[in-house]
């Protein structure tokens, strides 16, 4: 039997899995931001801060009570979350290392020929003095082991020493014991992560089920490319063949598209279609969303559940940007209903509001830009500014 599942089902299942069902004004401790992420899976983390860093802005967008304080204790006291990558670089509970692990050894077999062919011969070549530096003195930024004469210039020119911290880091070596002013602070990962963490082994087999049976959770349906790139750790092959072995626990549902069409096979758990009431429905307040938040990270997923197309212009000529350099989609309720340019201006203490645009359909009635407004104080007050100001020419 062919289960069908709704678009608005579809689109309530996967908002509570994406932890913006929750009610977000309710008090969220040092310990529930842990769980919070720990059933987020992971949260991205990214330099620019055009309103608020990425990291920070996806947990405030779920829970307003949300405190940077936490973050930090939880990352650079607690070792309950280390820093490492999934599709990108990313905030992850520590319980989660034994299975980056496998990721670890893996980027040791491929990293070396990969990073020759970008940086040329020799370009290990300070490697060991570099992790006796750091075994020896302890944690280290980039710039105080700095190359006498280097002229850094981004990922094609790094210094040497900078090399030897990203390979150690990326092969689990290093581990990121806390950032100063955004800029990794490298140091071994036996002083990072705790024993607990760090010492479990686990087989192949199952770091692969717990890669797809974890992602499959967070996502509530999915194909098994979807598995496969949640977590970016297997491939879609192995995805596939999990799903094949692991049968008698799932069910197919076909989803019903946002915008009419084709609905698409996926999987979900067997009990899936019998929790359905389970999940609550999204507030109807407005949120401003992160460009990197978890839930728009599958553009085509976004696409297909919420009718709604976004990409990140930011390395996209300014004359041939549809929006803006970056720009903020809106999340209404279980609808995404626009998006937003704005920027903070610390200097003024201000957030600037450069324009507005809402899909088509969407009306910008009286009620929905007073919940508009009301967000964008709430986000004013997050990023340590003192007012909205809405530029001439906002509405379009």
């Amino acid at each position: 039997m062919t289960n069908l599942l709704s678009n608005s089902n579809a689109r309530r299942v996967f908002l509570a899995k994406q932890g913006l069902s929750a009610p977000p004004n309710r008090a969220l401790t040092k310990d529930g931001l842990l769980q919070l992420i720990h059933e987020l899976g992971f949260v991205q983390v990214d330099s620019i801060q055009t309103v608020e860093r990425a990291h920070h802005q996806i947990l405030f967008s779920r829970n307003q009570t949300y405190r940077r304080e936490h973050l930090t204790a939880l990352l650079e006291k607690d070792g309950a979350l280390f820093e490492h990558w999934t599709h990108d670089a990313s905030i992850l509970p520590s319980a989660f290392f034994v299975y980056w692990k496998h990721k670890f050894r893996h980027q040791e077999q491929v990293i070396i020929e990969r990073w020759r062919k970008w940086r040329g011969e020799g370009f290990e070549a300070a490697f060991a003095e570099t992790y006796e530096r750091v075994e020896r003195d302890g944690a280290i930024l980039a710039r105080e082991i700095k190359a006498d004469g280097h002229v850094s210039g981004g990922w094609w020119n790094w210094h040497p020493n900078k090399t030897a911290l990203e390979y150690f880091w990326h092969t689990g070596k290093f581990a990121i014991a806390g950032r100063s002013n955004f800029q990794k602070i490298y140091d071994l990962t036996e002083r990072v992560v705790p024993a607990e963490f760090r010492e479990p082994e686990v087989s192949r087999e199952e770091f692969v089920d717990w890669a797809c049976r974890s992602a499959l959770a967070r996502l509530g349906f999915a194909t098994h490319g979807e598995i496969s790139a949640f977590w970016n750790l297997v491939s879609p092959d192995e995805a596939k063949a999990w799903v094949s072995a692991h049968r008698d626990e799932l069910i197919e549902v076909l989803i019903e598209p946002a915008l009419g069409g084709k609905a698409r096979p996926s999987w979900a758990f067997a009990d899936f279609l019998s929790t359905l009431d389970d999940y609550p429905g999204a507030p109807p307040r407005i949120r401003v969303l992160s460009p990197f938040d978890p839930m728009i990270r599958d553009r085509n997923r976004t696409e297909r559940l919420f009718g709604f197309f976004y990409r990140i212009e930011i390395f996209v000529p300014e004359p041939k940007r549809e929006y803006g350099y970056y720009v903020f989609p809106l999340l209404e309720g279980d609808r995404l209903i626009g998006r937003i340019d704005m920027k903070a201006d610390r200097k003024k203490s201000t957030l600037d509001v450069k324009r507005l645009w809402l899909e088509p359909g969407v009306k910008p009635s009286a009620g929905r830009l007073e919940r508009l407004e009301a967000e964008l104080d709430r986000v004013a007050r997050f990023a340590g500014v003192e007012k909205v100001v809405l530029l001439d020419g906002w509405r379009g």
